[in-house]
């Protein structure tokens, strides 16, 4: 079984989650507590063609300090390993949002949620990235698993670019045909 550290501390790789403009995603598992699951990404530096980055490692830290402030649903960041750019953070069991409009099984409540988290964060000029992999329902409650936050655009905001991947709409049926290995 592959492992990973985290400041010296090992954990067993469990599968990957997910791969982002800033990272890989892996479930992983304490070796001292053997039944406890956690988040490990480690930021990568591919190209993005759309995005431009700072200091990753950093910028996560930050927007997570940030959103937290503002009382968003988010896993708790436990440990940071910046020499290896590596987070370690509460796995948030559930399906995605994007898992949830594939399988015919988004609720009127989850798009109150977060039309709610986005008028909160409006009014602090705060985007988030409101694709919908990065959202997980656990007990009929959103949580936004990204720690990425930007200045406000109205462009980039979840009445203009997000909703449009929360239904089965155009764009995210041609997302889909896009992505195959993005479905569960």
């Amino acid at each position: 079984m592959k492992q990973l550290t985290v400041n010296g501390t090992p954990f067993d790789v469990l599968r990957l989650l997910g791969k982002g403009k800033g990272g890989y995603s892996f479930l992983v598992r304490s070796q001292s507590m053997p039944y406890t699951e956690y988040v490990l990404k480690q930021i990568h530096h591919e190209p993005c063609p759309y995005y431009q980055f700072g200091d990753k490692i950093q910028s996560e830290i930050r927007d997570y300090r940030r959103l937290r402030e503002l009382g968003v649903r988010l896993p708790t960041m436990f440990d940071v390993d910046i020499s290896k750019e590596r987070i370690l953070k509460e796995y948030v069991d559930g399906p995605t949002v994007y898992e949830l409009v594939l399988q015919d099984e988004m609720r009127p409540e989850y798009l109150e949620q977060v039309r709610f988290m986005a008028d909160q964060l409006a009014r602090h000029n705060i985007n988030i990235d409101y694709f919908p992999t990065n959202f997980v329902v656990q007990d009929g409650l959103i949580h936004y698993i990204d720690f990425e936050c930007n200045d406000y655009m109205d462009e980039w905001n979840f009445e203009n670019w997000g909703i449009k991947y929360w239904s089965k709409t155009n764009e995210f049926l041609q997302y889909v045909a896009e992505h195959p290995s993005s479905a569960p």
